[in-house]
């Protein structure tokens, strides 16, 4: 903290309360701590720790999350105390706002860290349920096409799947089945029509 020694002692639950929002001596205190003065601020810390846990402990619920805002608040009132202006009001009451602004945006970021949290795992699972649904799908066509080629005669499914599955030119299948090419042609184009007739393919 600025080369300040926080002895990391914990935010105690309960603590000696100041006297009043006008007290002069916090007050005091306070503008000593604007100057540096240590011994200034664990008088401060002493009076206010427990004030200052107590109120975020309302406002974020969780004791591990209120220590931790609290910690902030008091590092806060430390780098900041410069800023306490006594005519505007008393230091109990500057440090306090500190304390309400901060758990505030506590609650906030968490609230916020559980919106995205959701939302990622409604895209995760939005977006799992789509490649299942693709996956489907694709069996099911696969299905359909393996259905509709078992429909062909032989000769037209030997020579539709040489041509659009093993990569063939109408020639090469020709060569392949031992038939002539212009018959390779037209059992494809016939075979290609009861394709798309089956599969229910619009012209």
């Amino acid at each position: 903290m600025d080369g300040m020694d926080t002895r990391n002692q914990r935010v105690p639950e309960r603590g000696a309360g100041p006297r009043g929002d006008g007290d002069p001596n916090l007050d005091w205190l306070l503008a000593r701590v604007a100057r540096g003065d240590h011994g200034a601020f664990e008088q401060v810390y002493d009076r206010l720790a427990g004030p200052v846990y107590g109120l975020i402990r309302k406002v974020v619920r969780d004791p591990a999350q209120s220590e931790e805002v609290a910690q902030e608040v008091l590092l806060e009132v430390w780098r900041n105390a410069s800023r306490f202006d006594p005519a505007k009001g008393g230091a109990t009451t500057w440090v306090m706002m500190i304390a309400h602004r901060r758990a505030i945006d506590r609650v906030r970021s968490a609230n916020a860290e559980a919106q995205r949290d959701q939302k990622s795992a409604i895209a995760e699972a939005a977006s799992s349920l789509d490649e299942v649904a693709e996956a489907v799908e694709a069996n099911l066509d696969r299905e359909r096409v393996r259905r509709c080629l078992n429909s062909l005669t032989d000769l037209q499914r030997e020579s539709i799947t040489l041509a659009y599955y093993g990569g063939y030119t109408y020639r090469q299948v020709a060569g392949l089945l031992n038939m002539a090419l212009g018959t390779i042609k037209t059992r494809i184009r016939d075979g290609l029509i009861r394709m798309r007739d089956c599969l229910g393919v619009g012209v």
